[in-house]
C-alpha cells in the first residue's frame, strides 16, 4: 500500500477467533480497543528532523485537550533536552517553539489557574505549563492539516500522508 493504512479502517477485537499472544502485534501497532491516545513527536533543528517517536500514552485521557496537553508535555521534555545538548556545541536557542493543533491544550499551557474542568490532569503533566511560564519554551498553534506528527499517530488519506511525509524532509513525493 502507498500509505500504511486506509484512513477509514477501524481496528476491533475479533471475539470469535482463536486466542493468541498479541503482545508482539500490539507492541508494533497498538490496540484500537484500549482507547488510549498516541503521542507523536517530531523534533527539528532548523528544518532538519533530528528525532521522532510515537508511543501510546500510559493513562486514558478524558478529553482530547488532555491527550494533546500530555503530548505537548513530552515534546517540551524533548525540546529542553535538545536545547541543553546544543549548549555543548556553543549553540544557544532563545525561543524553542512547540507546535500544537489543539487550542484547549495551548490555552491550558498558558494559564496558571487550575480550572475545575482540568483538575483531573495529573500534576506531572503541568511540566509544560511551568516551562511556558518560565519562558524556556513557547507553544504555538499549527493547523491540523499541517500537523506533521499526525503521520505518527493516525491513519491518513494518501494526499495528507504524502504532504506530511514531505514536511518531514525525509522522502520525495511518490504519486
Amino acid at each position: 500500500m502507498k500509505t500504511p493504512m486506509s484512513s477509514d479502517t477501524k481496528l476491533t477485537k475479533d471475539e470469535e477467533c482463536e486466542s493468541v499472544d498479541s503482545t508482539k502485534y500490539q507492541g508494533m501497532i497498538g490496540d484500537y480497543v484500549d482507547r488510549k491516545s498516541t503521542s507523536g513527536i517530531c523534533t527539528f533543528v532548523g528544518c532538519c528532523l533530528t528525532s521522532w517517536f510515537s508511543k501510546k500514552q500510559t493513562a486514558l485521557a478524558i478529553s482530547t485537550t488532555e491527550a494533546e496537553y500530555v503530548s505537548a508535555g513530552k515534546a517540551c521534555q524533548q525540546a529542553l533536552w535538545m536545547k541543553q545538548a546544543l549548549i555543548d556545541y556553543d549553540v544557544r536557542l532563545d525561543d524553542v517553539p512547540i507546535m500544537c493543533d489543539n487550542k484547549g491544550a495551548i490555552d491550558l499551557s498558558k494559564n496558571p489557574v487550575q480550572h475545575s474542568r482540568t483538575k483531573h490532569i495529573e500534576i506531572r503533566h503541568h511540566f509544560l505549563r511551568d516551562n511556558v511560564q518560565k519562558g524556556h519554551i513557547s507553544i504555538e498553534k499549527v493547523s491540523s492539516v499541517d500537523n506533521i506528527t499526525d503521520i505518527l499517530t493516525k491513519p491518513l488519506k494518501r494526499e495528507s500522508f504524502n504532504s506530511l511525509r514531505l514536511g518531514l524532509g525525509m522522502m520525495e513525493h511518490i504519486p
